[in-house]
């Protein structure tokens, strides 16, 4: 009852697994292991961990070890004369192998910021445009409400992918030393994607909010819960089952999927297809559905 089913792979599918974030943990069990224990020669079990998500390894590592350390030892009791350490458990940590907070905090800040601040960014410009009286100077030229809320999409999100570049390689490489495993073209065209549903939601929240104080109101009712709950502070697995069946259906949750698996897993395009595929059908239903609640807000200032 403390962990999930085990799934039994094969030796070879063991690094594609990881690679893909299907499994964090690992246990390697080599063969005639049963036999070796009998014997009392102490042979050696290998405990693969992925280190992406660092307070979840060495949790689950403490947990997994345990566990090992209570079956074998009342295998061993029962079966042949009790021993000392009957098997010697072997732990190797992947994807970041000291286990250095700034690894995973880094790259996480980052991440949660460019929703933060891709929200943020859109909705102001939006109510400050309204509340200076540039927005009606818009509604007199002969541009569509289409063309004004995808000039401040392309502006925003490309000041964000920017900024993005410079804190992951000026500062979180730079400065904090923590390595980049994944490309960081193949990240960004990532976070191109999912920027047009971050500046969209900005921008429908600010077609709601009359003013910055209700705007963070409604940022801190829905985007904080949304950040907090995508994987990016605690891992999905841990969420009840409906709702990391419901969380599927927002971007945030395979943004932080696909970040992670660039970023700290060097994972490539065939890894990570899915998550951006994922990214772009549901960022474009909200697009279209901003889109629509943006023409009804110039509608009504006509």
């Amino acid at each position: 009852p403390e962990s999930r089913p085990p799934v039994l792979i094969g030796a070879g599918d063991v690094n594609a697994a990881m690679d893909s974030a299907r499994f964090t943990f690992v246990l390697d069990i080599p063969p005639d292991f049963e036999a070796d224990v009998l014997a009392g020669r102490s042979p050696a079990a290998q405990l693969l961990i992925d280190a992406t998500a660092m307070m979840q390894a060495g949790i689950g590592a403490g947990q997994i070890v345990g566990i090992l350390d209570d079956e074998i030892g009342r295998f061993a009791r029962r079966e042949a004369a009790a021993a000392p350490a009957p098997v010697g458990l072997q732990v190797r940590y992947a994807f970041n192998q000291a286990l250095d907070t700034k690894w995973f905090m880094g790259i996480m800040a980052t991440i949660n910021n460019i929703t933060m601040l891709a929200v943020l960014l859109a909705g102001a410009a939006l109510i400050r445009e309204r509340e200076h009286g540039t927005l009606e100077h818009l509604l007199v030229m002969p541009v569509r409400p289409a063309e004004i809320m995808t000039a401040k999409v392309v502006a925003n999100g490309t000041v964000i992918l920017a900024l993005t570049a410079f804190a992951l390689l000026g500062i979180v490489r730079g400065v904090l030393g923590v390595p980049l495993a994944g490309s960081m073209t193949l990240f960004l065209a990532g976070t191109a994607l999912y920027l047009f549903f971050a500046t969209a939601l900005g921008i429908f929240l600010g077609t709601i909010a009359r003013s910055m104080p209700q705007l963070g109101l409604l940022f801190i009712l829905i985007v904080l819960p949304m950040t907090m709950l995508s994987g990016a502070n605690t891992p999905l697995e841990s969420e009840p089952k409906w709702l990391q069946w419901v969380m599927q259906f927002v971007p945030s949750t395979h943004f932080v999927a696909f970040a992670q698996a660039i970023l700290c897993r060097g994972a490539g395009l065939e890894v990570v297809w899915p998550r951006f595929a994922a990214t772009v059908v549901i960022g474009a239903v909200f697009f279209a559905l901003s889109l629509r609640r943006f023409r009804r807000h110039l509608a009504a200032m006509r």
